[in-house]
Order: structure tokens, then C-alpha cells, then sequence
């Protein structure tokens, strides 16, 4: 047996390829392309800049004065990618969220299912949109349980919200059946799995809506923004409606309403030319990085050794080919032993960390939503919790009231994938995770 570098011993990896920049020379030439710059003075900037004072760019996704913007080439190239009908631009992947529960119907006396493992915006935004969540278990694919899905369900209940956690594709079939079978809308929150799939169908697009971010730890970045997709109309047009309050998306700005439920207050969550035309630039990118993220998550997976390997659990895949690639997950027996696990794979170079630490508040768990589970509100009447409209029971808010999703949490090892890597990079990793094993569980 190989001495643990946390011991003196050599380390199992020693340097990994570099992540190159998200943001580059791609992004750099589309926000120069909003310029109206001439032919010859896009040769050489330094020139340019000496020689021309050209006006600035059309800064509004709206009123374009060349009749399209670069945000509308972003939604249209996003539907192209995903497969969907209709895209809508948003500031933020919580904006994206929001739009998508307004748009849906959600509102006071209903509630919208979230999984107890994910970032809190998923279920604040069910507040915000004056609905209650109620807060599932995970199962051992570190994503929402649908049997758990299944006994939350109520009269009240309007909708569910799957969460593609860390890069982790959700049983969409499984959500998918009990949402039609109770007449539910499902709302699929993809900003931890941007570009991924789930049997051979983009993420994103299984349910009624589908949601993105696009912030700068995303797997797309444009710095803040975000999307919602579907390929039902009526849902697009309320989307626009809450996300643009002056309803400058509509044909005639000042026309009377077209269809009933298109036009009421919403508020601005219009994205700007500037970040659609980074969108465009990643768009051209995430196939490629979620094909190389999902090989080399799948050649470190296949190089852990199995008889090394007792004692841990690997966390479930729904589609094992699928997901975003982001990341390997697997369970240690105890919580001590996963921390253990983790510093002594931190220790051979393994990008190792674990989810749940007590010590921090990480909203990405349930148990430290105090907002939540203490019913905060920004005003005293306690809206929703106290809304006349809700003729339910209030869920049973604890910090232990999900114990399979804490237990799950605790003992969770999850190593992150990089697009960059080699194969013997990958190898060096699935080399460090077999030494830790073999040291810590045989």
C-alpha cells in the first residue's frame, strides 16, 4: 500500500491542465461587433480608436434600429440548440425561475415541491411568487425524489421543481408521470447543468418550463443572466410579460391585451445586448464543453477500482451517458469518514470537497433556509404563510424535517470534472481516489 501524501508519501496528482478562460477572445469580438465599426477599421483596434469616434452600440435589447438585436439572435440560437419553441433573456437565473412560476400560474393558496438539496433561490422565488414550498427529500442521485414527490402532493399542490444539481440529470420520467397524473406543471431548474441531457433530450426541455443561469460559476457565463425556455405559447408570453413590466416586447407596445392573461404588473428582468452577445459567444461553446466534461467524467468513473472501492457508494446517475458532467459523486459511511476521505484526497490533488458542513451556512441545504423554515417575510402581515387563499397545512418546517436528504449531505464525496483535462490527467485522479479507498476502506 502506497503512503497517503497526507502522510509524506508522493502525490498521486501532480499538476492538472488548466481551465482556460470562460470569457475570451470570443466574447471580446462579439461585444466589438455591436459597434457599428466600418470594414477596414475592424483590422487593427489601436487604429480604430485613433482614427474613428464611431457612436456607441444600441445598449437595448428593444427597438433595435437594425430591426433584430443581438438578444433576440441569442434566444433564436438558443431554441436552435435546445430544441424548444421559444427562449426569453433574463438578468439572472432566479429572474429565469420567477418568470417561470409567474408563468405558470403560480401564486397564493397553491404550492410548488423543491428538493431539500439545492440553491435556495429555488424555493424563494415560490415565496416571492406568494406560493408556499414544500421541501422534498433527495434520493441517492443527489436530486429530488420522486417518491417523495409523490407523498408530498395536496390539493393545494401546483407544481414541482426538479433541480439538475451539480451536473446530476433528475428521473424526469419518473417526475414527469406523477406530474401528469395529478395535473401538475413542472418547472425544471437547470443552472447547475446548463447544455446537459437526460436520455438523449436536453435538459431543460422535459417539463413545462426550463430555467438557466448564466452567472460567472455557471457552466455558462456571460458575469449575470439567465433563460427560459418551453414550447407552450401562452406560457412564453406571460414570461415576457412578468420579465418586462413595460411589455416593450409586444408588436404594439400600447395595444390592448391580445389574449386574456397576457398583460399584468411584472416587474424588469430584461438581459442586455452586451451580455446577449456573450450568450451567443458560449452558446457556440457548452456542446463541446459538456462532450468533453461527460468523457472524462465517465474515463475517471470507470478507473476507480471496484475491489478498492468497498465501503463507498457511488452516487446514482438517472442517465449514466447523460447530466452535465460536472462532477462524481459517492457516499462514505459515516460523516467522520467522508471528511476523512476528503482531506486525504485534497491532500493527493484530487479536487475533492464535501456538501453538507454544519460549520457553514450553505444555502444549497435545506436546514439553514431559516428565511424559510422560521417564515420570514419582508412585511408583517406573513404573507403567504398567513394568505387567506391557502386552505392547506402548513408544512412542518424543521431543520431535520428532510433526515434522508442530511443524511445524503453528510457523507457525500464529490470530486469536480474539468473539460480540460487529459486522459492521464483523469487517470492521475481515478488513480488518487482507488489510494485514498484502499487506505481508508479495505
Amino acid at each position: 500500500m502506497q503512503t497517503l501524501a497526507i502522510n509524506g508519501g508522493p502525490r498521486a496528482v501532480e499538476k492538472l491542465t488548466p481551465e482556460p478562460p470562460k470569457v475570451g477572445l470570443e466574447e471580446l469580438a462579439e461585444i466589438i461587433d455591436l459597434w457599428p465599426l466600418s470594414h477596414e477599421a475592424k483590422a487593427g483596434i489601436n487604429r480604430i480608436l485613433d482614427a474613428e469616434s464611431p457612436a456607441g452600440p444600441h445598449m437595448f435589447r428593444y427597438y433595435h434600429p437594425d430591426g433584430e438585436s443581438v438578444v433576440d439572435k441569442a434566444e433564436q440560437e438558443f431554441c436552435e440548440l435546445f430544441g424548444c419553441t421559444y427562449a426569453l433573456a433574463v438578468n439572472s437565473g432566479t429572474s429565469a425561475l420567477m418568470a417561470a412560476y409567474v408563468a405558470c400560474g403560480v401564486g397564493p393558496g397553491m404550492e410548488v415541491i423543491v428538493p431539500g438539496y439545492t440553491f435556495f433561490a429555488t424555493a424563494a422565488t415560490v415565496v416571492a411568487a406568494r406560493a408556499i414550498p414544500v421541501i422534498a427529500e433527495i434520493d441517492d442521485s443527489l436530486t429530488i425524489d420522486p417518491d417523495d414527490i409523490a407523498d408530498k402532493i395536496t390539493p393545494q399542490t401546483k407544481a414541482i421543481a426538479p433541480v439538475h444539481m451539480a451536473g446530476f440529470a433528475c428521473d424526469m420520467e419518473a417526475i414527469l408521470e406523477i406530474a401528469r397524473e395529478h395535473d401538475l406543471m413542472v418547472i425544471e431548474d437547470c443552472c447547475q447543468a446548463d447544455g446537459g441531457w437526460y436520455k438523449g433530450k436536453r435538459l431543460g426541455t422535459w417539463g413545462d418550463m426550463g430555467c438557466f443561469s448564466f452567472d460567472a460559476y455557471k457552466l455558462m457565463s456571460s458575469g449575470e443572466g439567465g433563460m427560459v425556455c418551453t414550447d407552450d405559447e401562452m406560457l412564453y408570453v406571460r414570461a415576457q410579460s412578468w420579465h418586462d413590466t413595460a411589455a416593450c416586447w409586444r408588436p404594439d407596445r400600447y395595444a390592448r391585451e391580445r389574449m386574456e392573461g397576457e398583460l399584468f404588473c411584472g416587474e424588469n428582468y430584461r438581459l442586455s445586448e452586451v451580455q446577449g452577445a456573450i450568450v451567443r459567444a458560449q452558446l457556440r461553446k457548452i456542446d463541446q464543453k459538456i462532450k468533453h466534461l461527460i468523457a472524462n467524467r465517465n474515463r475517471v468513473r470507470d478507473g476507480i477500482s471496484a475491489d478498492e472501492f468497498l465501503g463507498l457508494q457511488m452516487a446514482r446517475d438517472n442517465d449514466p451517458d447523460g447530466g452535465a458532467g460536472t462532477d462524481i459523486a459517492f457516499f462514505c459511511p459515516t460523516a467522520e469518514k467522508t471528511r476523512q476521505v476528503i482531506e486525504a484526497l485534497q491532500a493527493e490533488g484530487v479536487p475533492a470537497g464535501g456538501i453538507y458542513d454544519q460549520s457553514v451556512r450553505d444555502w444549497h441545504h435545506y436546514d439553514h433556509w431559516e428565511h424559510i423554515l422560521e417564515q420570514k417575510t419582508p412585511t408583517t402581515e406573513g404573507c403567504p404563510y398567513t394568505c387567506p387563499y391557502y386552505e392547506g397545512q402548513l408544512p412542518d418546517y424543521s431543520e431535520d424535517m428532510c433526515p434522508k436528504t442530511l443524511d445524503y449531505l453528510r457523507r457525500t464525496v464529490r470530486v469536480s470534472i474539468s473539460a480540460s483535462w487529459t486522459p492521464q490527467d483523469c487517470a492521475a485522479v481515478s488513480a488518487g481516489i482507488n489510494k485514498v479507498a484502499a487506505a481508508f476502506l479495505l
